[in-house]
């Protein structure tokens, strides 16, 4: 599983309107339907209004170079130069929770 946390940036709430168009316009849910996909959500940090965290999961690379491939890169730049953001990524692999870990979580 690949994790890829993307920070929207932008200026007078034009990241939380680009996240607001990707899901009522239907592509978030276009790009959830993706093979591959795990996990399409948008987050909004409290301590900075114009930045918007989306956390992308997918099954592995094979499934985001699809999902890169797709027609939904186009909207998603075009969007992204309609609200004049700019983007950080991090990038995450998962391996497992380690035994030292499972205490702290809760099932």
């Amino acid at each position: 599983m690949i994790a890829v946390n993307l920070y929207y940036t932008g200026e007078n709430g034009s990241a939380r309107k680009f996240a607001e168009e990707m899901e009522s316009g239907g592509t978030a849910d276009r790009i959830r339907a993706e093979k591959g996909n795990l996990r399409y959500e948008y987050f909004f940090p409290m301590n900075d209004p114009e930045t918007v965290l989306l956390i992308d999961v997918w099954e592995d690379q094979a499934a985001i170079d699809l999902h890169h491939s797709s027609p939904m890169m186009t909207e998603i730049m075009r969007l992204r130069e309609k609200f004049e953001l700019s983007v950080r990524a991090e990038r995450f692999v998962a391996d497992g929770v380690p035994d030292s870990d499972l205490k702290f979580i809760e099932k």
